[in-house]
């Protein structure tokens, strides 16, 4: 019997009407046949995360995901349309409160970062291997998916 490899979503006391949904890039390379994955920091708080936002009105979800990618990484490449795994998280505001989001990943296969970017003075970005990606995020469910991630599953 297969047996899912995904945590639980966690919603804690949130009505499921009150979630919102967002789609993110799993950005990726190999090196030396290691993968290697890309993250950027938030620019509120600086923590590690990977490329992601809002559904786009005439979007695919991996579609948006990969111009997260482009807009937060200065990521170019191939995003795939098959789900990596979902996650969630409390969205900080700009007024303090929170807003509960979950968080649909998609793979993206990095072919050139760029320099210049919508958002290049706001975040950092660093390519880590995929389990110590896994000990940089804060959320637990996006650390299984990293340290778990295969770019051969990814094609």
């Amino acid at each position: 019997m297969h047996r899912s490899t995904y945590l639980p979503i966690s919603v804690g006391r949130t009505q499921k009407r009150d979630m919102r949904s967002q789609f993110a890039a799993l950005c990726y390379r190999t090196v030396k046949d290691k993968p290697q994955v890309l993250l950027i920091t938030s620019r509120d708080t600086g923590r590690w995360i990977v490329p992601k936002g809002w559904p786009m009105d005439g979007k695919t979800p991996h579609e948006a995901a990969a111009v997260e990618a482009f807009e937060e990484a200065g990521a170019r490449g191939r995003v795939f349309d098959h789900v990596l795994g979902m996650y969630s998280y409390e969205k900080q505001l700009d007024d303090g409160s929170t807003l509960p989001c979950i968080v649909t990943l998609f793979p993206f296969k990095v072919q050139s970062l760029v320099s210049d970017y919508p958002e290049a003075g706001e975040r950092k970005r660093k390519w880590f291997s995929p389990r110590k990606a896994a000990t940089k995020v804060d959320e637990p469910e996006l650390a299984r998916i990293l340290a778990q991630f295969d770019p051969r599953l990814s094609r």
